[in-house]
């Protein structure tokens, strides 16, 4: 997305989910910056340590420069080097040819339930895609639960979809 115009009232991120920022810097500026939220994912019976991306900005004027696509990358790497089984988040439905570019995967038919159990926010409420990139073997064996499901994710009530 671009850059939000004044974040002044924007609360953090839920410290129960572990946020890491990743910016790109450049003289100074901050082109391009998103975070990586990370909580445990219970799933048809299973566990797995789930990531996802947040807040995924470029500023206005240095899009379409790969400034994007390289953070995307670089989160990434860094969410399959923190030993999680996954990354798991929606984008919107324009965006999902960005986030294939930095191979993450869509799952046809799925919807992330935000929110709280009490006030659940499914991800079909909006025109929203979710995206998928399993990191180990207990993820990849269980790839088919993972599409077209309902998944549960519940993040909570400051990040209610990530």
């Amino acid at each position: 997305g671009a850059w939000p115009g004044g974040s002044a009232g924007r609360r953090g991120h839920d410290p129960a989910l572990h946020p890491v920022a990743v910016a790109l810097v450049h003289g100074g500026r901050v082109l391009a910056a998103l975070a990586i939220l990370s909580k445990a994912l219970d799933h048809r019976g299973e566990r797995y340590a789930a990531c996802g991306l947040s807040g995924v900005v470029t500023l206005e004027e240095e899009r379409r420069r790969g400034h994007g696509r390289c953070l995307a990358v670089a989160a990434r790497e860094t969410m399959r080097r923190s030993g999680a089984d996954l990354a798991l988040f929606t984008c919107d439905v324009p965006l999902v040819p960005f986030y294939e570019s930095s191979r993450f995967e869509v799952l046809p038919g799925t919807v992330l339930i935000g929110g709280v159990p009490e006030d659940p926010l499914p991800s079909d409420r909006f025109p929203k895609a979710a995206l998928w990139l399993p990191f180990t073997d207990h993820a990849r064996g269980h790839a088919a639960d993972f599409c077209g499901a309902r998944i549960e994710l519940y993040p909570g009530t400051i990040d209610r979809l990530w």
